[in-house]
C-alpha cells in the first residue's frame, strides 16, 4: 500500500519585477499575482485546473488535498546606530 499525501505544499515569494510568484513543490503548477490575495487565488485556481479530471492517486494525493503555503521573505537586518 502506498502512502497518499493530504497536502500540496507551495511557496510564495516576491517576484523579480513586482508582485508575487507561487509554485507548488509536488506538482507542476506555477502562477503569479500583483497582491498576496490575488496570488493565492490564482494558485488555488491553477492547482484545481491542473488536477481536474486526473487521478489524484497518480499524483500521490488523497481526495480533496489541502494547499499548504509557505512565504519566502528577504531578511531585514537592524541598522547600526
Amino acid at each position: 500500500m502506498s502512502y497518499l499525501q493530504q497536502t500540496i505544499k507551495a511557496v510564495i515569494r516576491p517576484g523579480d519585477e513586482a508582485g508575487y510568484v507561487a509554485e507548488c513543490l509536488e506538482i507542476a503548477v506555477v502562477t503569479q499575482g500583483r497582491t498576496l490575495d490575488e496570488t493565492v487565488k490564482h494558485l488555488q485556481e491553477a492547482t484545481a485546473l491542473h488536477l481536474e479530471g486526473e487521478s489524484l492517486e497518480a499524483f500521490g494525493l488523497r481526495d480533496k488535498p489541502t494547499l499548504v503555503l509557505t512565504m519566502e521573505l528577504d531578511p531585514v537586518h537592524a541598522q547600526a546606530s
